[in-house]
């Protein structure tokens, strides 16, 4: 230690005091530096430009259903049946995804009510490999639809995913009918199944239960399609217009039935759940 160190060591006030790495979070957007407390109590949108940033499902659940719901047990499958390896093996893909989650997979599902409605809320998160659908996320979200379908209430699902996971081939891909054969059960049980579109939905989520909803609600500004805009381009060789696979341009063109602001989404399923759960009886 030099002597102007043990000076200012010595000083009555001290070293200089650290700032902690998530006292600020930059807008994607905008590029404003915000709080990251005031950007989470703004339920992790830009107050600045209304830019409607990823969240994880446990923060999801949180501001969609009533406190006291319940976490659905995760689905127990096989991992790594492929013994998949690219520039890392899958094995440790996995390890390394589940040390920065406190869930074991993609797909997250709760029972619980909205503003006094039941329903089975599942939800993906992005921060997982993508929000990838391999075999976990695809049993998950069975079981999510037959707990609604045992519960007889309603069933909704928050996607966000860059579709199937590669690493898992052809199983990844199952997934599809299987989830969507249990879209047809919740619609054979006159049971709702609502679809919260999320930034990005794609690939071969979209391609199945993402779409296959009673009602489609998007995010603003949320990416939703299936192939990439510049694969699209490059098929078709044409240039695409401006907004192309976003939410406001999917619901002008009739693919979304509506796009709702964070803020109004928990109120916006309440009523819907009030006029699609099932009449009880008398």
């Amino acid at each position: 230690m030099s002597w102007l160190s043990r000076v200012r060591n010595a000083l009555p006030f001290g070293n200089k005091r650290e700032t902690p790495d998530n006292l600020w979070v930059k807008c994607p957007r905008c590029q404003e530096m915000l709080f990251t407390k005031e950007y989470e109590a703004n339920l992790s949108v830009c107050p600045r430009c209304d830019h409607h940033g990823r969240i994880g499902a446990d923060a999801r659940l949180d501001q969609l259903l009533d406190p006291g719901f319940t976490l659905l047990p995760d689905p127990v499958v096989a991992e790594d049946p492929l013994k998949f390896r690219d520039t890392k093996r899958y094995a440790d893909r996995l390890k390394a995804a589940r040390a920065s989650s406190t869930h074991s997979d993609a797909f997250t599902a709760a029972l619980g009510k909205i503003d006094g409605y039941k329903a089975v809320v599942g939800v993906q998160d992005f921060t997982f490999m993508g929000g990838s659908m391999g075999m976990a996320v695809g049993n998950a979200f069975c079981a999510a639809a037959q707990r609604a379908l045992n519960e007889r209430c309603a069933f909704i699902c928050v996607t966000a995913a860059g579709g199937a996971r590669m690493q898992e081939g052809i199983l990844s891909l199952m997934q599809m009918p299987r989830t969507t054969v249990m879209t047809r059960r919740l619609k054979e049980a006159g049971l709702p199944y609502i679809v919260v579109l999320t930034d990005p939905t794609t690939g071969g989520v979209t391609a199945s239960y993402a779409m296959l909803g009673d009602v489609h609600i998007a995010e603003p500004g949320a990416l939703i399609g299936f192939a990439g805009q510049r694969v699209i381009q490059e098929t078709i060789r044409e240039k695409l217009p401006e907004g192309f696979q976003r939410a406001e341009y999917l619901h002008k063109h009739g693919m979304v039935d509506m796009v709702v602001h964070r803020r109004d989404l928990r109120e916006t399923l309440a009523r819907l759940l009030g006029y699609l759960s099932p009449a009880k009886a008398a």
